[in-house]
């Protein structure tokens, strides 16, 4: 029972006397030990005078009758008083109230930052309306087969997009172009079609011999000409070819040969100097080509060859597309507009962007990518395109850095009517136009080749920026990395030109993804032997660890069964599994690093397969639900990346496009049958001493079923792993496995060969008594004693004692095995 409330007063009066606080509180202490002070207890103002004198509980873990005490009235009257004001209605009736609850401290959340090349850095990324992101790529120029170059960007846009899209939930709207109207695919087309007209007409030899020579004159000069190393090494290569080709065709002319021989060779030289018939016809005939048809069928065909290239390689298609040839009025308007800023003039029928009046204006910047390159005139001149660098041309603007906005038509080329004349849109201003028709006046991302930066990108800002009078129309600039082949530049030159179908013919599209998903989307990217073989380990460490995974859970268990009891080896697994998803979501939030991340998710695997191993050597059986939430993840991220594209619960997918869960489903309850009769049959096989049945199982397993996709393996005292693999996965593997069996049974062969020849060497040397020995070296020694030892040089110089006494213990050696051959011969031990 609580004492009253004039002893209670007492004793606290005696409590505050105490000078030292210390003192003070251990007293405090002392005194409600020896009473009730919660349950039912009803606060005087004693109580509430001593808890005005403490600001907090005690620290000190000895004093917790204090802290008890305190917590209880902080709880009834909300806190400390501050004033002498009562506090004694709350106290006088003792309500119970909840404690006061404080909200954890948590921590900051990581945001994405994306590598903005308008500053450099890793920018923080905030869209500009909420969720949605504007996102424009510039697509490709369609006048050539779809090379690796073009996979580089492509494929590191794809994850881009789909980590933004499917990781972090922004609401992507995905623009790309597709370059159907440029200088290059103009002088290809008229190319193609001259080439053609005269194949058509099929010329004499004589007439094929003299337009080639006359075609080889203005090449060598060309050729002359030429400084880059690598475009001159592919010229050089050319006129070698072609001069190889004539040389047959002109003997065969002189000796008139039948027409059959000549025809035949008339039509390897066709072949062979294509590049140089075509580059001469269209600098004689180009001008004549004038019908707008022939400029759009090679496009078109290539455009069609690039898509099925993108689907190849699971690139999703963009949410729209456009093509210059259909949004020429919108660009038309475009270039009006901006002329009417102020920031273009027309010259001879073509508009140019007036680079220094823009970058004179306060509000604008020319050069935000990369300012260190504006006045690049070589740069520049690529920019503008080969038919638009003549001397006439160069001399219609104002300063050498403008640009093109719109190109008078000359013959042979394209056009369509415009305020300025008949003409043709220039290269930069169809995305800008493209662009700004469909996401405004500014977008949040624009991406593209790292190659872009200047001029097409900083010519695009500008011009955008003229049109839209602001200084924003791009918010976040991302330029893919590089790509090299092996080291060096991918050039048709150096044959190392490799195009999106020969590459899918060495790899899938998958193991592409893979290792693109290995490196930085910013950074250059070799492709090598080096670099697809870490991805096809990559794939293969993840395949296993799915295909072991999928067993565990193929193994029967009731419903109760699916929840085990967690030991400390899934504490800690678990632990690991939540650390490197964190590991993840930094990595993807820090510019999207891919490489990261499968490092981490490579990681994950190895503590999973080391927790199986454990769990396997103390026969126990892992936690399946633990492993499956695990491959579960892994599948949804390699998903998220695009390397899986096929509807797939659990893992890569088995077969092709649509019939993994199908066949997966379908197929392994039999084999699991296959699989448990086999292993039935070994058993009985091995009790019964049958050696010809358990050689029949190895053949079921190591020849037969890899030819089906599937792979048993077998663990000593565990049932047999069945496995559904990729049919030339196994049969690589089978291969490999022979390899190495040849390989070991090789060198165990020329082993015994070595032993057998050191043995009949030493035989051979044992048989020699040890007085003929030195016999036989004629060319060293000259004179010998009764015992057959040397005592001369081959000059007749007597030997030194040095010599004499090495000598002397060779002998005694040879003596030795020449007694332990005799042996052998009395035993009869000598085969």
């Amino acid at each position: 029972m609580a004492g009253s409330s004039g002893e209670q007063a007492a004793d606290y009066r005696s409590i505050l006397s105490i000078s030292d606080e210390a003192a003070r509180v251990q007293a405090l202490d002392q005194h409600l030990s020896t009473r009730s002070y919660v349950q039912g207890y009803s606060l005087s103002q004693a109580d509430v005078d001593v808890f005005r004198q403490l600001s907090t509980p005690p620290a000190d873990a000895r004093l917790f009758h204090v802290a008890r005490w305190f917590r209880h009235i902080e709880a009834l009257l909300g806190g400390p008083c501050d004033t002498g004001e009562p506090c004694g209605l709350q106290a006088s009736k003792g309500r119970r109230v909840q404690p006061q609850w404080s909200p954890p401290a948590g921590t900051e959340p990581c945001k994405l930052r994306l590598y903005n090349s308008l500053t450099r850095n890793k920018d923080v990324f905030i869209p500009q309306d909420g969720r949605k992101v504007t996102w424009y790529c510039c697509g490709p120029t369609v006048y050539d087969a779809s090379h690796m170059g073009h996979a580089r960007s492509y494929i590191s846009f794809d994850i881009l997009r789909r980590v933004l899209k499917d990781y972090f939930q922004y609401d992507v709207f995905y623009c790309m172009n597709i370059t159907d109207i440029d200088d290059k695919i103009i002088r290809r087309a008229r190319q193609s079609y001259l080439f053609e007209q005269y194949r058509d007409r099929k010329p004499p030899a004589a007439q094929l011999l003299e337009d080639v020579h006359a075609a080889l004159k203005p090449f060598t000069m060309k050729l002359h000409e030429t400084t880059d190393p690598d475009k001159r090494q592919m010229l050089e290569r050319i006129q070698h070819t072609v001069e190889l080709a004539t040389e047959p065709l002109e003997q065969a002319v002189r000796a008139s040969l039948p027409g059959e021989e000549v025809d035949s060779l008339a039509q390897i030289l066709m072949e062979e100097a294509k590049d140089l018939l075509s580059d001469w016809l269209d600098s004689t005939c180009g001008s004549e080509v004038t019908d707008n048809s022939i400029f759009s069928k090679l496009p078109k065909f290539w455009e069609e060859e690039f898509h099925k290239d993108m689907e190849a390689l699971n690139v999703l298609p963009p949410d729209v597309l456009t093509r210059v040839s259909e949004y020429v009025p919108e660009i038309v308007d475009f270039v009006q507009k901006i002329v009417d800023n102020g920031y273009g003039y027309a010259s001879n029928g073509s508009v140019y962007f007036d680079t220094v009046k823009f970058a004179a204006s306060e509000k604008h910047s020319y050069g935000k990518l990369v300012p260190e390159a504006v006045g690049d005139q070589k740069a520049l001149q690529e920019g503008e395109g080969d038919l638009s660098i003549s001397a006439d041309r160069l001399s219609e603007k104002r300063s050498p850095n403008d640009f093109a906005l719109w190109k008078a038509s000359k013959p042979g080329e394209p056009s369509w009517p415009c305020p300025w004349g008949k003409g043709r849109p220039g290269w930069h201003i169809e995305c800008s136009a493209m662009a700004g028709t469909l996401l405004g006046a500014s977008m949040d991302i624009h991406g593209g080749g790292f190659d872009l930066r200047f001029p097409h990108h900083d010519n695009e800002l500008a011009q955008s920026e003229a049109y839209f009078e602001n200084d924003c129309w791009v918010r976040y600039f991302l330029h893919t990395g590089h790509l090299t082949i092996a080291g060096c530049k991918m050039s048709k030159s150096l044959k190392n030109f490799i195009t999106i179908k020969d590459a899918l013919k060495k790899h899938s599209a998958r193991q592409l993804r893979l290792a693109f998903l290995m490196h930085s989307w910013k950074d250059t990217l070799d492709y090598s032997s080096n670099t697809m073989e870490s991805a096809l380990q990559y794939e293969k460490f993840m395949n296993e660890f799915f295909l072991n995974v999928k067993d565990i859970l193929r193994a029967p268990v009731d419903i109760t069964g699916q929840f085990e009891k967690w030991e400390d080896e899934e504490a800690e697994l678990n632990k690991n599994f939540y650390d490197k998803k964190m590991a993840v979501h930094k990595a993807l939030c820090d510019n999207v690093d891919t490489r990261t991340v499968m490092e981490e998710m490579r990681t994950l695997v190895s503590q999973c397969n080391l927790y199986m191993a454990a769990r396997k050597a103390a026969r126990r059986r892992p936690n399946r639900a633990l492993l499956e939430s695990i491959a579960l993840y892994l599948t949804h991220m390699l998903k998220i990346f695009g390397a899986i594209k096929e509807e797939s619960s659990l893992g890569f997918p088995i077969g092709g496009p649509g019939t993994s869960l199908n066949l997966e489903s379908t197929v392994m309850p039999y084999l699991q049958v296959l699989s448990e009769f086999r292993e039935g049959v070994r058993k009985i096989a091995r009790e019964k001493k049958v050696p010809e049945v358990l050689q029949l199982s190895d053949a079921l397993r190591d020849d037969i079923l890899p030819d089906l996709g599937v792979r048993f393996e077998d663990h000593e005292g565990l049932p047999t792993v069945v496995k559904l693999v990729d049919r030339d996965t196994l049969l690589k593997e089978r291969e490999e496995k022979k390899r190495v069996e040849e390989e070991k049974r090789r060198k165990k062969e020329e082993a015994a060969r070595r032993k057998q020849e050191q043995e009949a060497a030493k035989l051979a040397k044992m048989k020699i008594p040890p007085s003929e020995m030195f016999l036989l070296e004629s060319d060293k020694y000259s004179k010998f004693d009764e015992n057959g030892l040397p005592t001369h040089d081959t000059e007749g110089k007597e030997l030194s004692k040095g010599q004499a006494k090495k000598l002397r213990k060779l002998f005694e050696a040879q003596e030795k095995l020449h007694k332990d051959y005799l042996q052998m011969v009395q035993n009869g031990s000598l085969q």
